[in-house]
């Protein structure tokens, strides 16, 4: 009985916390720490990767710290983005979910990708429009990064690979 009275108080303190995190009055901070910490993440998977593979030789901080920092302005674009989406076409209807996957394809994912070559934009229009229609279609605006930080978390890794030039994950030999 005491073992789960101490489990309701976590799940309570929990619960607060996720509501106060996700509240309006925190969500640009909440999101933007979302892609920070997630963009780090991909990078350290990925080099841990490459060190086990032999492909780099040592751990790069300053490497992770970059690729965290790039993970700070896509996650205020991307706040910013869903807000103003959702608030042209704020209906849920599987017409306007394309539409809003189509508009975040076109205008969106180049602007956060400008940097990072065409093999990410290739790589980009495979991963998320098939993410995007989950993201519009399923879930409320505030989760919607945090759920975008977490299918980019892979992709991050990919991200990683590109942007240090990792010659086993170039696409040229796919076109």
């Amino acid at each position: 009985m005491n073992v789960t009275r101490s489990m309701s108080s976590v799940l309570t303190k929990i619960h607060i916390i996720k509501e106060l995190l996700f509240s309006p009055k925190y969500l640009l901070y909440t999101n933007v720490g979302i892609s920070i910490s997630l963009s780090g993440t991909g990078d350290i998977l990925e080099q841990h990767y490459e060190i086990l593979k032999g492909e780099w030789d040592k751990f790069s901080i300053n490497r992770t710290r970059n690729m965290a920092a790039s993970g700070m302005s896509v996650g205020v674009v991307c706040h910013y983005w869903y807000k103003y989406l959702d608030a042209k076409l704020p209906e849920c209807t599987l017409k306007v979910v394309l539409k809003k996957v189509v508009i975040d394809q076109l205008v969106c994912s180049p602007l956060c990708i400008t940097m990072k070559a065409h093999r990410l934009y290739i790589a980009e229009w495979i991963v998320w429009p098939p993410a995007q229609i989950f993201n519009f279609y399923f879930l409320p605006t505030k989760y919607r990064v945090l759920y975008d930080n977490t299918i980019s978390l892979g992709y991050d890794v990919y991200t990683s690979q590109v942007k240090h030039d990792n010659p086993k994950c170039n696409l040229k030999n796919v076109d």
